[in-house]
């Protein structure tokens, strides 16, 4: 799997993640310039947990993302597709609880959680929609949903710039600390593919569980922060 256009069959996506999971965060934090650890930072904000409450990492990868959530007193429960991104997590030695799971078909009964979230994730799901409501699906009426994605930057000669170097450097960088980089070429052309600000937000109100979407830009728009109430 090499190809944003691929099908993203969950098997494929998978399989891919294993292969980047010894090093992933190393590279996250390499490629984005220290960036990821105030991203994740700004996802547990836009919660607005309580503690006590309990909240759903989709998408945890090693686990570093539930860990930030914790910082709340949430109890925090990080699922992820990639059996090997969650046992990297586990050798790093993080405690809080990672289950396998599909962002399409998750282990968990309905409105268990008080809100859900999910980090750089949604755009390697076959179907956003259908992932959009099944993360509904698990979050009580009220609740609240947090999506962090890369989006596109809104100054317009930085927007060049920005994905000039998305498609040409990051596979290149990719190669000096990632365990596998090829698979940052699918991760560069599917960041290109996916929807602007707007674009997401409409895919998230036409998904039928949520309301009241809005967004927020971080690092001029190169992430952004979708949240929305689960109606």
């Amino acid at each position: 799997m090499t190809r944003a256009d691929l099908d993203k069959q969950p098997h494929e996506v998978a399989e891919m993640f294993d292969g980047v999971a010894r090093r992933y965060d190393l590279t996250n934090t390499v490629l984005s310039f220290g960036q990821d650890r105030g991203w994740r930072r700004s996802t547990r904000a836009a919660l607005a947990l309580r503690p006590g409450e309990r909240v759903l990492d989709v998408g945890a990868g090693t686990g570093i993302s539930t860990e930030e959530l914790t910082r709340s007193g949430a109890y925090a429960v990080g699922a992820d597709l990639s059996t090997g991104m969650l046992a990297a997590g586990r050798h790093s030695g993080r405690t809080v609880p990672l289950v396998a799971g599909d962002a399409l078909r998750l282990p968990f009964p309905d409105g268990v959680f008080d809100a859900v979230t999910i980090s750089f994730a949604l755009r390697n799901v076959v179907d956003t929609g259908a992932a959009l409501r099944e993360l509904g699906r698990v979050t009580r009426k009220g609740g609240r949903l947090v999506v962090c994605e890369f989006s596109h930057p809104v100054n317009r000669p930085f927007h060049t710039v920005y994905f000039n170097y998305v498609m040409r450097s990051l596979p290149r960088v990719a190669r000096q600390v990632s365990s596998n980089p090829e698979a940052y070429v699918y991760l560069a052309e599917s960041i290109r593919a996916w929807p602007d600000q707007t674009g997401l937000a409409e895919r998230i109100a036409q998904a039928g569980a949520w309301t009241r979407v809005g967004w927020r830009n971080l690092t001029g728009g190169v992430v952004a922060l979708h949240r929305a109430t689960r109606d």
